[in-house]
């Protein structure tokens, strides 16, 4: 028999048909539904690998492997309840699957899962060569089979990566470290994963044998599908996901941002942790069901159920609770301990409930991110390390917000930005109060950070995703441009972010037909000494190292001309936001001002409506 790091008697070959497996002496359940025993076979040091030169030793090719469910120990496994099935559930059509994999139908039988997984994982659109079953025997085969003692190390891309093993019993934990080390061996292109382990794991469930599960866990690294993806494979790529799940966190649970940014000075480095969330915290009975609707639609769901987790986490808290707490260890606590305060298909509908943008636009954005840590010198093959994100509070000094005022408008930006740090591009106590002399400081910038402060002590602002130039480009007549990642807020007397219709709204919108290329977008309403309108184009350039193509109006198909009034300058003045009102409106010597509700961000009145400006400042990232 294979040993794995471990001195043990032989043990009866695997169950047949799934059937329940004694658990092995020693073995006990920590009782947050995972397997923990097991687990500490998994460390830093090698993994040794003893093979017995007896006739029954291991054989990739044996046939003690005639169900799945072998690499299960039976007595850590939560208890199902039986369920109706539909007879034909494995020829249902993918929406409908769908909808059956999000109500939890085959998550009462281990048999019907394991053929509707394997019959998923089929129709993976892969790249063309990609390793199968035979291969993974031969590879196996000569790195295992030898009737003598031999160590092999996990891959390099495991380092730091959490290794859950969710009831697997012995012979399971070593089915895993040899799947993962020939995994290293046959995609030297894996830099880092974390989430390979725990997928490999879970799927070990429902495979015949190791063969059968390699191959399930290769195509899924092997997918091309376009705007689809289920497993990260570098640092760069896990780090852009992060990212990205960072700016839908701070999108679709604002309250849950707020509690973690005023209680954590890198709110990034809590955000990290999502994919652990899912696939290492979350007991078994959840992350099968994750892993459900994750085979059927990509990594998109586990955005979905991140979001909903933070959403219940936010529930379950009050802020006076998380000051002084690790807050990282005490989501950790919370994913471990969720049976507690919501069941899994409760969750599930919660998830599902949240409006998303669509697939495409999420892909823009991650290929955002991506190019954003490029541009900080983060790299494909790149391992993994520390590197801070967030503002550094002991060098910034505003005449305007406080270093802890402006982390929290820091926390709202999108996470490529906060990349780098804050740039003082235009102050009026420093440059005056001139309109040309603010156009001329803030050209070249993309985004930028408005900030106001008002006679009477008020403090509001926007953040603008375009840059000031971009107004030029619709000649004499002023017209909006911008994107749906704007927004406005306050900062005095209470913190607070009005953000893009759409985003609470995104059903609003349909997707824009391919062969649309521009946006019709309409000209501001009644700018500080203009008069007049007209229905421009708005331009969409793709100038070299623009980082905004997130929400970019081209992509979508407007309910109304309102919708889009971002942001929009001339030589009278600047507003930003529109419809029905102007969020914010300067005069041409930046002296007065006015606020009022519009459309575009559906936001209150940020200060006095009619407002007299005492310092005005234009933030930049530098190196953008």
């Amino acid at each position: 028999m294979l040993q794995v790091g471990l001195s043990l008697p032989r043990s009866p070959g695997g169950a047949a048909g799934g059937f329940p497996r004694a658990e092995p002496a020693g073995a006990e359940d920590s009782g947050t539904g995972r397997g923990v025993c097991p687990a500490e076979a998994f460390g830093s040091s090698p993994v040794t690998i003893v093979i017995t030169p007896e006739a029954d030793t291991w054989d990739s090719d044996a046939s003690s492997c005639p169900g799945c469910g072998q690499f299960v120990d039976w007595d850590r496994m939560p208890e199902q309840q039986p369920a109706q099935i539909p007879p034909d559930i494995l020829s249902k059509p993918p929406k409908e699957l769908k909808k059956l994999a999000r109500e939890g139908c085959w998550a009462t039988s281990h048999a019907l899962r394991a053929r509707l997984y394997h019959q998923l994982i089929q129709q993976v659109s892969c790249r063309l060569v990609t390793p199968d079953a035979l291969v993974y025997r031969d590879v196996a085969s000569r790195l295992f089979g030898k009737p003598s003692g031999s160590c092999h190390p996990l891959p390099e891309f495991l380092e730091g990566c959490p290794m859950p093993t969710y009831c697997l019993n012995l012979e399971g934990v070593a089915a895993l470290k040899k799947i993962l080390i020939c995994v290293g061996n046959l995609f030297p292109d894996i830099t880092y994963s974390p989430i390979l382990p725990s997928l490999v794991a879970l799927l070990l469930h429902y495979s015949e044998d190791e063969a059968q599960c390699f191959e399930s866990i290769s195509r899924l690294i092997a997918s091309n599908a376009p705007h689809t993806s289920y497993i990260d494979q570098s640092f760069l790529a896990h780090q852009a996901s992060c990212m990205t799940f960072g700016d839908l966190a701070n999108k679709h649970c604002p309250a849950a941002h707020k509690l973690i940014a005023n209680a954590s000075e890198n709110v990034f480095e809590v955000y990290s942790e999502w994919l652990s969330w899912l696939f290492h915290d979350l007991p078994f009975d959840y992350a099968v069901r994750v892993l459900d609707v994750f085979l059927l639609e990509g990594q998109k769901v586990l955005y979905r159920i991140a979001l909903a987790l933070l959403k219940q986490y936010r529930l379950s808290v009050t802020s006076p609770e998380l000051e002084g707490t690790d807050i990282k260890a005490d989501l950790q606590a919370f994913m471990q301990n969720i049976g507690e305060h919501v069941t899994v298909n409760k969750l599930l509908e919660r998830a599902f409930g949240i409006r998303l943008f669509s697939r495409k636009e999420i892909w823009l954005l991650q290929m955002a991110n991506r190019k954003a840590l490029m541009e900080r010198g983060i790299t494909m093959v790149q391992s993994r390390h520390s590197f801070h994100l967030a503002m550094d509070m002991q060098n910034f000094s505003s005449s305007i917000v406080t270093a802890q005022e402006m982390r929290i408008v820091w926390s709202w930006i999108p996470e490529r930005f906060s990349l780098f740090p804050p740039l003082l591009l235009f102050s009026t106590s420093q440059d005056g109060c001139s309109l040309q002399r603010f156009y001329t400081c803030c050209e070249g910038s993309e985004p930028t950070v408005l900030l106001i402060k008002t006679t009477e002590g008020e403090v509001c602002g926007a953040f603008l995703s375009s840059d000031w130039s971009e107004r030029k480009k619709s000649g004499a007549t002023s017209a909006f441009f911008g994107t749906g990642e704007c927004f406005v807020f306050t900062v005095r007397p209470e913190p607070e972010r009005f953000e893009w219709v759409l985003i609470k709204q995104p059903e609003l919108a349909k997707a824009v037909p391919r062969s649309r290329q521009r946006s019709p977008s309409p000209c501001p309403e009644s700018l500080p000494g203009s008069s007049g309108s007209s229905r421009l184009t708005v331009p969409t350039p793709h100038r070299k190292g623009r980082l905004s193509p997130f929400l970019a109006i081209r992509h979508f198909l407007l309910p109304s001309k309102t919708a889009s009034m971002f942001m929009s300058g001339s030589r009278d003045g600047i507003v930003i936001g529109g419809g029905g009102g102007q969020a914010l409106s300067l005069d041409a010597n930046l002296l007065w001002g006015h606020t009022e509700h519009c459309e575009t961000f559906d936001n209150p009145p940020l200060c006095q409506e009619d407002f007299k400006v005492q310092l005005l400042e234009v933030w930049g990232f530098q190196n953008t």
